[in-house]
């Protein structure tokens, strides 16, 4: 039985959105639909409780409604990780039974602030989704907002902004305030002018927990996000990012125990930590 509790399975490198601080894979062809079930029946075979589909954004695949619906049916917790761009009634009426949690970021609490690194209309897009999901009681909402050098000021509007959300999805609502992490597949990327320092981020948080707030509210700085991830990516191979690397450790259907390999002294005191506060129901 594995130690570890939460797959990110990355079915897709396909997205709307061209965030440069994204840590996702990019560029990475996709497992066919049968080799995806496969992949979602050993990660439930193996003893874990939880998978996220995510991306890219996992609603850009075709399949993606049978690839949740699998993983339901395996007894998994299943959360989608989505940009908001595509998530739809239709969409929710055919699958919102078999999901326990939709993530959703924000970037700002103005189409402005979320056009300095989000294309333009996503601030729109994820208000119109989040007024869709009021409508689907079962399902848990995560919003996400990476803290960077654009948007540190406007966070405090983002969490007033969600406050009058809150009574509108009463018990569903949560909130994750994330220190950008300086980890991308993309070469190049100019740090410098995204992360905020431990201080700043140290600051924010202090100025925000200094008022109630009637929903959960979980920061996550540098430290808490270098913990284990285990990434199932797009063709199915496992990854780990650690630091700002990303190790690969081949196709995951071919892997045997996964607690042996992932037997490094710099893994063991982290496994039972992975996505600790990215749940709103469970620990």
């Amino acid at each position: 039985m594995t130690e570890v509790v939460t797959f990110d399975f990355h079915v897709t490198s396909e997205c709307s959105q061209q965030c440069t601080y994204c840590w996702g894979p990019q560029g990475i062809a996709e497992v066919d639909t049968d080799a995806a079930f496969a992949i979602i029946s050993k990660i439930a075979a193996g003893g874990s409780r939880r998978i996220v589909f995510t991306g890219g954004d996992p609603l850009q695949r075709g399949d993606i409604g049978s690839l949740i619906r699998h993983a339901a049916r395996a007894d998994l917790e299943v959360a989608v990780s989505t940009t908001g761009d595509l998530l739809t009634t239709s969409f929710l009426d055919a699958h919102g039974a078999d999901i326990d949690l939709i993530s959703l970021p924000l970037d700002g609490s103005t189409e402005a602030v979320s056009l300095r690194t989000k294309e333009p209309g996503h601030f729109v897009a994820v208000m119109a989704a989040l007024d869709v999901l009021e409508r689907y009681p079962t399902v848990d909402v995560k919003v996400a907002t990476p803290v960077t050098r654009h948007n540190i000021e406007d966070v405090p509007n983002i969490v007033r902004l969600l406050e009058e959300r809150a009574g509108r999805l009463p018990g569903r609502l949560f909130y994750n305030v994330f220190q950008a992490f300086p980890r991308s597949m993309s070469p190049d990327v100019p740090w410098p002018e995204l992360v905020v320092d431990d201080a700043a981020f140290a600051a924010l948080r202090r100025q925000i927990d200094a008022e109630a707030h009637s929903y959960r509210i979980n920061f996550l700085d540098h430290k808490t996000l270098d913990k284990l991830y285990v990434m199932i990516f797009p063709d199915g191979t496992v990854t780990v990012p650690v630091g700002s690397d990303f190790r690969n450790y081949g196709p995951f259907l071919e892997v045997g125990d996964l607690d042996e390999l992932l037997a490094g002294s710099e893994f063991d005191a982290l496994k039972h930590q992975h996505h600790s506060v990215g749940w709103s129901r469970s620990p």
